[in-house]
């Protein structure tokens, strides 16, 4: 995988604000990466390889349930000088409208068990699962320091009924980001149980990387 190359970008930028105004993009040219669901034993460290071999920071919105399962890869996560986020302890999509006493439990679970691996950890950002926002999710958030994170680009990795899996989902992530990536998005994809999100990557990060700036989302927040 070579990852060399200048940046030629396409000046069409990603604009806008995500759900009930949540960030969607950047608030420059550069390009972030964000990977849900995780941290997974195998395919994290896959991307995680990926991304140092390219000299790439991401974003990684962590569960805080595998986080507690995987502390060793939430430790090379934070290591590597990539941007934490949390990402509920179990990814219940109903989680929003369970008011805000249970919200905000739930999202301090996460964030002490992403600490319990790395203490000093930063969290500077919560993503919602399934995007699917609630005015008390945009309070909790932000009442704990945690700025709202949503997504320009989703890859819709995790739909296997339409792209299948194996050669089609990754010629489908590959032509996807390919083709709606513009300065300034948020990329959504996947790296729970997606092994063909990595392989994807293998093909991506040199082609996006030879096209935009490539930045994990500011760990201090938006």
């Amino acid at each position: 995988m070579d990852c060399s190359g200048s940046a030629s970008i396409d000046r069409s930028a990603a604009t806008g604000t995500g759900p009930l105004g949540t960030t969607r993009t950047t608030g420059s040219e550069a390009v972030a990466l964000t990977f849900d669901d995780g941290p997974d034993p195998v395919n994290t460290p896959k991307i995680l390889d990926l991304l140092k071999q390219c000299g790439v920071k991401a974003t990684f919105c962590l569960e805080g349930a595998k986080a507690a399962n995987n502390p060793n890869v939430v430790r090379r996560i934070a290591a590597e000088g990539h941007t934490l986020c949390n990402h509920t302890w179990r990814h219940i999509r109903q989680l929003g409208s369970y008011g805000p006493d249970l919200i905000r439990q739930d999202l301090t679970d996460t964030n002490n068990a992403i600490r319990a691996a790395v203490p000093d950890a930063r969290i500077a950002y919560f993503r919602a699962p399934g995007g699917l926002w609630t005015p008390d999710y945009l309070t909790v958030a932000r009442e704990m320091g945690m700025t709202p994170l949503h997504w320009y680009v989703d890859t819709r990795d995790w739909e296997s009924s339409q792209w299948g899996k194996g050669e089609s989902m990754v010629n489908h992530i590959i032509s996807l980001v390919q083709s709606e990536t513009r300065p300034g998005a948020v990329i959504l994809s996947h790296d729970y149980q997606k092994p063909d999100t990595a392989a994807a990557y293998r093909v991506l990060l040199p082609w996006l990387k030879a096209r935009f700036k490539l930045i994990a989302m500011p760990p201090q927040g938006m």
